[in-house]
């Protein structure tokens, strides 16, 4: 819920990520404020339903999105039994530990582009049906339209930042 001073008359509803936003005039009162609320969730489910929330905001929106892009770009049955958020990494994105099935992904990724996130996924998914760099490993990972372009841009974020994270170092 979010009141507005500059908001009169308008009450204005979204989805972000499975959360409901409503935004309504300051001057509202709490009986309004719940009618209001209640009658923009039910407009908004026939609608708009809820989306999947964001692989930014928990390591289970992560694993859930991890699953979404193997059946589409790797394999249904590349699916780790843990993927989570660690503290920003000194020379990788991500790294993936293929015997027990974890990715550990920077939280330097957050800052992303979604494209980029789903990239550095694809690429440690790939690791946990080919463990190395071979061209069958590159064979899954260019399975993803965008990962020449991924690529670039994390290669230009990693030297504007000065980090020298590459992807030879990857993984």
């Amino acid at each position: 819920m979010r009141r507005s001073a500059r908001r009169h008359r308008t009450v204005t509803a979204y989805w972000k990520d499975d959360t409901l936003v409503v935004l309504i005039p300051a001057r509202m009162t709490r009986a309004e404020e719940r009618h209001w609320v209640a009658e923009m969730e039910r407009k908004l489910q026939r609608t708009e339903p809820r989306k999947p929330a964001s692989p930014k905001s928990s390591d289970d929106a992560l694993l859930a999105r991890c699953a979404v892009l193997a059946a589409k770009y790797v394999d249904p049955r590349a699916i780790p039994a843990s993927v989570r958020w660690v503290p920003p990494m000194r020379t990788r994105w991500a790294s993936c530990t293929p015997v027990d099935a974890t990715i550990r992904v920077s939280d330097r990724l957050r800052r992303v582009p979604p494209w980029v996130l789903d990239y550095v996924l694809v690429h440690e998914l790939a690791h946990l049906r080919e463990p190395g760099h071979d061209a069958a490993f590159w064979a899954l990972v260019n399975r993803y339209p965008k990962t020449e372009r991924a690529i670039g841009y994390l290669e230009g974020l990693s030297a504007a930042a000065g980090w020298g994270i590459s992807e030879e170092d990857d993984d």
